[in-house]
């Protein structure tokens, strides 16, 4: 199978926890051959406009001499669940094109409830390492068009098995995201394509998740 450019919608800069700026965070994505980069830093409602609006001034700064295509966006972290919705509507509100949620990974103390209240949010757009999220969520996530997270990142990965399994039981769209925070996180296509399988997806089905995926949500990002 033939794979073309890598798309991650889910990377963080020292807009939040991240190593690099974002000028040098995009030049070593399109070195990589990108085509897509969602810069995601993390988010709760005290820095959602910061981020929000660091980001614009990048793209029209900079942007331009790029030739990779820049996402604006956030990762809700660690927020208390009863937020989660009305954060991501301030976030879209802002100008966030992607809203990520940071799952119930088992690596973090994160809050239950957190998973089953982004599955329930029209305006979340990706989970991020959902942990062991339960088959009733992931219904809901196939209800309300939310892309689950196949992450590369030490320790969210270790559920991925679980995630992709309930996935493709219910027809529940997966993206494979880096959750890059440093230089050597950025992954390349193929290795993207071997996190699918090595979740247990067939060759056909790591082809769609990182292939025609990426690409359905950037349908989903452009129609706002």
């Amino acid at each position: 199978m033939k794979l073309g450019k890598r798309s991650d919608f889910h990377t963080h800069t020292l807009l939040s926890d991240g190593e690099l700026l974002l000028s040098e965070h995009v030049r070593r994505v399109e070195e990589l051959g990108y085509k897509y980069i969602g810069i995601t830093d993390h988010a709760d409602i005290s820095n959602i406009e910061y981020i929000l609006k660091n980001i614009y001034k990048f793209i029209h700064t900079e942007g331009k001499y790029y030739d990779v295509r820049i996402i604006p966006g956030v990762e809700l972290t660690h927020v208390p669940p009863e937020l989660i919705d009305d954060l991501a509507r301030i976030a879209k509100e802002k100008g966030a094109k992607v809203v990520i949620v940071h799952g119930e990974t088992i690596v973090e103390p994160v809050k239950k409830g957190t998973n089953y209240n982004s599955v329930n949010s029209k305006y979340v757009d990706i989970l991020a390492h959902p942990g062991l999220i339960t088959e009733e969520e992931v219904m809901m996530a196939k209800e309300n068009n939310v892309f689950l997270e196949l992450s590369a990142r030490k320790g969210h990965c270790l559920t991925n098995g679980h995630v992709a399994k309930l996935a493709i039981k219910h027809g529940v769209k997966l993206l494979v995201n880096s959750d890059a925070h440093s230089p050597e996180d950025f992954i390349t296509q193929d290795f993207a394509f071997k996190i699918a399988l090595a979740a247990g997806l067939t060759q056909e089905e790591a082809y769609e998740v990182v292939e025609k995926n990426p690409l359905l949500l950037k349908e989903k990002i452009d129609k706002r």
